[in-house]
């Protein structure tokens, strides 16, 4: 009996995928709940499990785009697994390959035999020495300098006794603008995944669709480096998690988004959504690309609770197994660019949301404290609104709220409780 694998739907509102891979052959036998395929939507990659044991059959192929409900491979239930096979069906295959292996050895002694032709050697031939110092070439340290540049001997002239190119003339050489140089000039072309395509439509939309602009501060991380440097060891022992800078900034979000509730707000049509709850969506780098998770209701998460749903999100990115409705219903989005080094960005919002917080890496700088110049660790923020649902002083008032609970942590989130807000 062969059973029609049909493709199931991903999610609400996804009506078709793309067959990113096989995981198995035609004709191959699979088992049970195997997963036989990857396919992209426009949200996630996910696996496509066998739905029975047996001999598969494909009926797609990598690339294709296939309607939700589709058939995408047979399985012949009633096909037997096969076994270990009998010695005597493999014998043959056996002594072709010893046959083979054989002959090789055989190819390689007989060259090995053959007489070879002579050719003079450069030591014997003085033409060939000439020829390696002919009028124009390059001496051995001049040829060295020119294949390191990529540069043609025959483009350099050369001030040496019969036009010969010394190592100076080497070192002064300069590559032709838009002459090739010695180097690899290959490309490849592949063809864009599901996933990939849609994300480049959502950013170019949110480019197009919003009145994107973005407002820049600076955070003085001097007393979140003290809280974690006294507490990371005793909460990591305690919560199994490490204590991270996101369940501060997740949480100094929430306060800002509770002062100014027009950052969470989005604009459906002709009408404007605001949100009682605070769904914050983090920014994940996955195997497939950037990936953005959401940890529902932050508004009600201590430390612990962030940093859990941090590590636990970020592993199934990690390891592809995020789902869409993990990724679905955000309200604001913080993405940390600083894990790659970033000094500074203007992030792009996550429509249909209508603003987006930048992290960045953190350096020591010279700031003035109290009149004096002092080296503190200093991250640059940026946060980028749409600016038809929140005006400059909604925008700059939630950068600067964010700053002021990150440089006072201990009183605007942890109540002047420093171990209870920990639960330590």
């Amino acid at each position: 009996m062969a059973l029609e694998m049909k493709v199931p739907s991903p999610g609400e509102s996804i009506t078709e995928v793309e067959i990113a891979q096989w995981l198995v052959e035609d004709g191959d036998y699979v088992e049970k709940d195997q997963a036989i395929a990857e396919v992209d939507s426009d949200k996630a990659t996910l696996e496509l499990p066998a739905e029975a044991s047996g001999v598969i059959t494909l009926k797609a192929e990598e690339g294709d785009v296939v309607e939700v409900g589709e058939v995408v491979c047979l399985i012949d239930t009633e096909a037997e697994k096969p076994g270990g096979g009998d010695d005597s069906e493999d014998k043959p295959a056996e002594q072709e390959e010893k046959e083979r292996q054989e002959a090789k050895e055989d190819k390689k002694d007989s060259d090995k035999a053959e007489p070879k032709t002579e050719t003079p050697s450069k030591s014997s031939t003085p033409s060939q020495k000439q020829d390696t110092y002919a009028t124009g070439s390059p001496s051995p340290a001049a040829k060295k300098i020119l294949d390191e540049k990529g540069i043609d001997p025959k483009e350099v002239k050369g001030s040496g006794k019969d036009g010969r190119i010394t190592k100076e003339d080497a070192v002064e050489a300069k590559a032709s603008m838009g002459t090739p140089g010695t180097g690899k000039r290959g490309e490849s072309r592949k063809k864009m995944s599901m996933f990939r395509r849609k994300l480049s439509e959502r950013l170019v939309s949110a480019k197009n669709d919003t009145a994107m602009l973005t407002t820049f501060n600076e955070v003085d991380m001097s007393p979140i480096f003290a809280l974690r440097k006294k507490y990371k060891e005793e909460f990591k022992e305690k919560h199994g998690v490490s204590l991270g800078f996101m369940s501060f900034f997740t949480l100094a979000c929430v306060r800002a988004l509770e002062e100014f509730p027009a950052v969470n707000s989005m604009i459906d049509g002709k009408e404007v959504i605001s949100f009682d709850y605070k769904d914050i969506s983090i920014a994940v780098s996955g195997p497939k690309g950037l990936t953005v998770p959401v940890i529902r209701n932050a508004e009600n998460l201590s430390f612990r609770g962030v940093e859990d749903e941090v590590k636990r999100l970020a592993l199934r990115a990690r390891d592809g197994q995020i789902t869409v409705d993990e990724m679905t219903g955000g309200t604001f989005t913080i993405t940390n660019g600083g894990v790659f080094g970033s000094m500074l960005s203007t992030p792009i919002i996550n429509p249909p949301q209508s603003a987006i917080l930048g992290m960045h890496n953190i350096v020591e700088r010279p700031v003035a404290i109290d009149g004096h110049v002092e080296i503190r660790p200093i991250m640059y923020v940026a946060l980028s609104y749409d600016h038809r649902i929140i005006d400059g002083r909604e925008s700059v008032g939630f950068l600067v709220a964010v700053k002021e609970a990150l440089e006072n942590p201990e009183e605007l989130l942890m109540d002047n409780d420093v171990k209870r807000a920990l639960e330590l």
